[in-house]
């Protein structure tokens, strides 16, 4: 079982790997993207340098879900997460239609209901593990923006008014979902709980939002957003972001890395025991059809920040 207890040291150093610098916000984006590009990790990394305190608050966070869980002090009923999406566009194509909006808060609700067509997919080994987490979303309200930019990055400028962004509309209860050109071959990025609520939600590229329109195989099924929103929710990638790392979860096999495509199963992981991956599950980086699960562990952890004195607890208000 993974150990799951984290000292301020250790949470320093699992977000110290080396990284690459912020995405230029003038970097061509025309490019097809191959291979998933998820920038939370990095996007954290440079959040704790900024701010050293953020490393202490993300320690409290740790504890208390790990608290949280071992109590069985889980959120019961159902929680409904109100989405705010915004779009930031510079060509028509980027000013993706309602009903590709639309179709990407379907995806979400499916993915976080298991009611995803591809669930039954999941291997005999894991299926004793796959979660229906039952968090549903519903569409808020759509903000738009024209704008002369041609990418934005991943400085968070897309949530800043004065930079030519839109503010979070009431980040502290609905989700904000900034749909823009990034550029820099990432899809997306999440921000995690406990940063700061000016800041706070997913941005996703454009072209891999939901299943129509302008999404661009191998990421046009929505799992995007569905891996960012995991992130949002305190999931870490699933080979926790270095080699043989450690996601935090008890439940989910070690991998040695991230994985691409859609890997033949059964894969297996040269890390201690030689586990067969979890390559189905969200948080990993294959292509959309390779991914179509949460474990159980996952959901006990998401569902951790949503109880009285979790930092996501004013979500689950009426």
């Amino acid at each position: 079982m993974k150990k799951i207890i984290l000292s301020v040291s250790l949470l320093v150093m699992l977000f110290s790997c080396q990284s690459e610098d912020d995405t230029n916000a003038n970097t061509d984006a025309s490019s097809k993207v191959a291979h998933r590009g998820c920038a939370s990790h990095d996007v954290l990394e440079e959040q704790l340098r900024q701010n050293p305190e953020l490393a202490l608050n993300m320690n409290e966070i740790e504890e208390f879900t790990n608290n949280a869980i071992a109590q069985g002090r889980l959120v019961n009923g159902k929680i409904e997460i109100p989405v705010v999406v915004n779009v930031l566009y510079k060509t028509a194509a980027e000013n993706i239609s309602l009903a590709q909006i639309q179709s990407q808060i379907n995806i979400l609700n499916q993915d976080f209901n298991a009611t995803n067509p591809d669930y039954n997919s999941v291997p005999a080994l894991f299926s004793g593990v796959k979660a229906n987490v039952g968090i549903t979303f519903v569409l808020d309200a759509v903000n738009r923006k024209s704008t002369t930019k041609k990418s934005w990055g991943t400085n968070n400028a897309m949530k800043k008014t004065a930079q030519g962004g839109i503010a979070p509309t009431s980040p502290t209860t609905k989700l904000n979902l900034w749909i823009c050109t990034i550029g820099g071959g990432i899809l997306g990025y999440a921000q995690f709980p406990g940063g700061a609520s000016a800041t706070d939600g997913v941005v996703c590229d454009s072209r891999y939002v939901g299943n129509t329109g302008t999404a661009t195989a191998p990421f046009n099924k929505g799992r995007t957003a569905t891996h960012e929103v995991g992130h949002w929710m305190n999931l870490r990638h699933i080979w926790g972001d270095a080699t043989c790392g450690s996601d935090l979860v008890s439940d989910t096999p070690t991998h040695n890395t991230a994985n691409y495509g859609i890997p033949a199963y059964p894969h297996y992981s040269t890390c201690t025991g030689t586990p067969v991956e979890m390559t189905m599950n969200y948080m990993d980086y294959t292509d959309d059809a390779g991914m179509y699960m949460f474990s159980q562990g996952q959901k006990s952890r998401m569902a951790a920040i949503f109880v009285s004195g979790g930092p996501r607890f004013s979500f689950g208000q009426p």
